[in-house]
């Protein structure tokens, strides 16, 4: 295997995947549907394994080597600018897309037995997605967001009492390297748990599940190509003055596995790897900007998804919808994204946006049954938002390494480790 691109490896696993699961489907091969997901699930949960202590000591290690780094405030500020700006682009490409396809507009659906889920999300739900109640339970519920919440804290708190907090911060600095060491033979499996997740996906689901959604379903994959292939390109060109096929090929390997994985925090190592290690962005700030992209910047689930089911719902059920409920979906896709951290983010950004709206609850059991097979497209979309983000604010500081950015990109199963300084370098006079 070695003789192909990690990339290469990953379509291969895809093809293999979809071959595998037409043949169980069509067959009816219980075992072999069976297989593929038993092979998904145990590789989506060896990378969601190594997630909490990886993003934890991270962001620890980083917040107390920032001590040296000028303008961190300016980074952060920039960063969630960038979130906010780009997922009112994506928001806006969904709302116009739902008014000129109308995707329920001629929808005949049996409404009378669609059932509301049974977790809804609230406002409430962005302060307790930010705050922990319970440090454990930050880690074992793996709510990224919340362990980047403990790692900033901590990470701040060691800063600030200085030499004292070297033991901890060294202590922090070899487990970083023991879970990326060990997270790499994780990823190396990826191809055979691309295989298993796709297969199970189309042994599943299949493709006829989209005939009596087949508008509303072209909406998503649309709307999501069009942030992916036109927003996101004219940003890094003409803001960040970035080839934007540079980019995609730098970045395509976490593009990839985030489609068939559906899951933006089991893609965030490979996420992380390349933003550092493709795209040559500064590795400190990419320690805070990737994880907490991979719980906030949702441009798939959380901006043109909502928008096209809100229309989709309230055409379904007759209700009009007027300038004020448009800019109400606007506002709760850019500030209410961060509502879906640890939880089932585009079911739970839904529910928020249909019960700010006062759109029937019910609408979203409509959905429910195509739903994995558009979150495969949210999902590289979020995380293609989640790359570039990083790279617009770190290009507009001088934090890319512009050697690492434009050469031929390195195969990575052949990268070599991520180093992590044994001390903050001293501050120049």
């Amino acid at each position: 295997m070695k003789r192909f691109s990690f990339s290469l490896q990953l379509l291969l696993g895809l093809v293999v995947g979809v071959a595998l699961g037409f043949a169980a489907r069509v067959w009816d091969l219980a075992w072999l549907s069976t297989t593929l997901t038993e092979v998904g699930k145990i590789f989506v949960q060896l990378l969601k394994l190594a997630v909490p202590p990886l993003v934890f000591t991270a962001v620890v290690v980083s917040v107390a080597n920032l001590r040296n780094v000028n303008g961190a405030a300016r980074l952060a500020g920039k960063t969630l600018l960038w979130f906010l700006a780009t997922a009112l682009i994506a928001v806006i490409v969904g709302i116009g897309l739902g008014l000129i396809i109308n995707p329920g507009r001629g929808v005949t659906l049996a409404t009378e037995g669609a059932k509301a889920p049974e977790n809804v999300g609230t406002w409430v739900d962005f302060i307790t997605g930010i705050v922990p109640t319970n440090i454990v339970t930050a880690f074992t519920e793996l709510n990224v967001l919340q362990i980047v919440f403990l790692g900033v804290v901590l990470g701040a708190a060691a800063m600030a009492i200085g030499d004292r907090a070297e033991p901890f911060l060294n202590f922090s600095r070899s487990v970083l390297e023991l879970v990326q060491k060990a997270l790499w033979w994780v990823i190396r499996l990826a191809p055979i748990g691309t295989a298993g997740l796709i297969g199970k996906s189309v042994a599943t689901y299949g493709w006829d599940l989209l005939a009596p959604l087949a508008k509303f379903s072209l909406g998503v994959y649309v709307g999501c190509f069009i942030v992916l292939l036109a927003v996101y390109p004219t940003l890094l060109a003409v803001v960040g003055k970035v080839n934007p096929v540079t980019f995609f090929r730098n970045a395509w390997p976490a593009i990839e596995l985030a489609f068939v994985s559906r899951s933006s925090v089991g893609t965030l190592p490979l996420t992380q790897k390349v933003t550092i290690e493709r795209l040559g962005v500064d590795r400190d700030y990419a320690a805070f900007a990737v994880p907490f992209g991979a719980t906030t910047k949702m441009d798939g689930c959380a901006s043109i998804y909502p928008a096209l089911a809100a229309i989709f719902v309230a055409q379904v059920f007759n209700i009009p919808l007027g300038i004020g409920e448009y800019l109400l979906i606007a506002f709760v896709s850019v500030v209410g994204s961060a509502a879906t951290a640890g939880l089932t983010g585009a079911i739970v950004m839904l529910t928020l946006t249909l019960s700010t709206l006062g759109l029937p609850l019910e609408g979203v059991g409509l959905l429910l049954a195509i739903d994995p097979i558009l979150d495969m497209i949210r999902t590289a979309t979020n995380v293609a938002g989640q790359i570039v983000v990083p790279v617009l604010v770190a290009r507009s500081e001088g934090r890319i390494d512009e050697a690492v950015l434009n050469a031929p990109p390195q195969p990575l199963d052949e990268a070599p480790p991520v180093r992590v300084s044994t001390a903050p370098e001293p501050s120049p006079a």
